[in-house]
């Protein structure tokens, strides 16, 4: 288990090492100058290669992505008490701890990563991540942890009920919401629960009493022409909406039912602020965003849950349990599900990291203040350092919860471990 672990280290460091490359060189050789960007057109030339020299960017790019390594490692060589020296070990700056004294000035420095700091505010890149960094955790754990809840659920109800009209009402939604993209669903769902619902939701009672009446109607007929009734009265819904809605539109013959709203504001962050307590923590404001950011992988662990429990549930041994007479509920939650969870897991970890990432465009609509929405104004203003620290973070995050996924498949199946 041990010679296994090392090799996924070995793996994720190398990967990491790839990203860290392609993003370097991916910003310092694009078109623009970020210095002119800084001081504007009509700066002295002096004071624009004063600029560049303070931000290394008047060096070679070779020499740059050397530097930007070192600074990067947790193992660096700076030197000490150089005059006029660019790579002046400052535990202030840097930080970190002198270990070994080598040749001439050069000393050997364990410290934390060092991301540079940010062309336009002059702070650290590592304090502006960390400060970002909660906001966005907090909405991607929350987002992951509704897809992973209902999405299971959903997923085990569908395999359950295989061919069923419930059944085929939840593969089109899901195949729905794996097509929506991030940003659409993010301006559909801020206007449905912040503008059309905030007050109150207004609901005609004929047509949901028809809807009901369906939902009851395919469940008992599933076994006996369930697709046959869930067109009839589909069909039935959509012509008693339309009478009872527009045709006949007097609240007599078509009553309404009032709830109340959802009160939720179109943007927000984590923290408000209030006159009085100050900043405090405003759940309200995680709601909408989560749901847009938990769509896609709702979609996609159904589907793959589903899948994977019509597989398992096929097997002997299911079979078997349920022959000796074991309860279905233990059948499907203690053999069927262990074994049908791996593709599962894999989804969950790909999308967690992956909504780190898309969380730049759901962040951005709602206005919550996260990593997405600090990378988006970064890349606007041209500020490198924050965009490339914020992208080495994503991966490192893609790195570390793949190795933590494959620990969890060596440790649930040792066949892996022996792959």
């Amino acid at each position: 288990m041990i010679r296994f672990v090392l090799s996924r280290i070995g793996y994720g460091l190398l990967v990491l090492w790839g990203v860290v490359t392609v993003v370097f060189f991916l910003f310092h050789l694009s078109p623009g100058d970020p210095v002119r960007n800084l001081v504007g057109e009509n700066a002295s030339s002096e004071m624009v290669e004063n600029i560049r020299r303070k931000l290394d960017l008047d060096l070679p790019s070779g020499k740059r992505y050397v530097y930007y390594l070192n600074d990067l490692s947790p193992i660096s060589v700076y030197t000490l008490n150089v005059e006029g020296g660019r790579r002046n070990w400052d535990p202030e700056v840097q930080g970190g701890w002198k270990c070994i004294a080598l040749s001439g000035n050069n000393i050997l420095v364990l410290k934390p990563p060092y991301f540079k700091r940010s062309f336009l505010s002059d702070r650290s890149v590592t304090s502006i991540l960390l400060e970002a960094m909660p906001g966005t955790a907090v909405l991607a754990v929350s987002a992951i942890s509704l897809a992973l809840l209902f999405g299971l659920l959903l997923g085990i109800f569908a395999s359950l009920n295989k061919d069923s009209a419930a059944d085929r009402t939840i593969l089109f939604v899901s195949a729905l919401g794996m097509a929506g993209p991030s940003f659409f669903m993010a301006i559909l769902i801020a206007w449905l629960g912040a503008v059309v619902w905030r007050d109150h939701v207004t609901l005609a009672v004929w047509p949901l009493l028809f809807l009901i009446g369906f939902i009851i109607w395919s469940f008992l007929k599933r076994k006996n022409g369930g697709v046959k009734y869930a067109m009839r009265w589909g069909l039935s819904i959509v012509g008693s909406w339309i009478i009872f809605t527009w045709i006949i539109p007097s609240a007599a013959w078509n009553p309404h039912l009032t709830l109340p709203g959802t009160g939720l504001d179109m943007t927000g962050s984590l923290y408000s602020v209030s006159v009085w307590e100050g900043a405090y923590v405003d759940l309200r404001n995680l709601i909408l965003p989560a749901i847009t950011l938990a769509i896609r992988p709702l979609a996609v662990i159904v589907q793959l849950t589903r899948s994977s429990m019509l597989e398992v549930l096929s097997l002997d041994y299911i079979r078997t349990a349920r022959a000796k007479g074991l309860s279905e509920r233990r059948v499907v939650f203690v053999h069927a599900l262990r074994n049908a969870v791996n593709p599962v897991i894999t989804a969950v970890s790909g999308w967690f990291a992956s909504l780190l990432a898309g969380a730049v465009f759901v962040e951005f609509v709602f206005g919550w203040k996260g990593l997405g929405q600090e990378m988006f104004l970064a890349i606007e203003k041209q500020d490198m350092p924050v965009v490339m620290g914020g992208v080495i973070l994503i991966a490192a995050v893609f790195v570390v919860i793949n190795l933590l996924v494959d620990v969890a498949y060596g440790w649930i199946d040792p066949r892996v471990r022996r792959a």
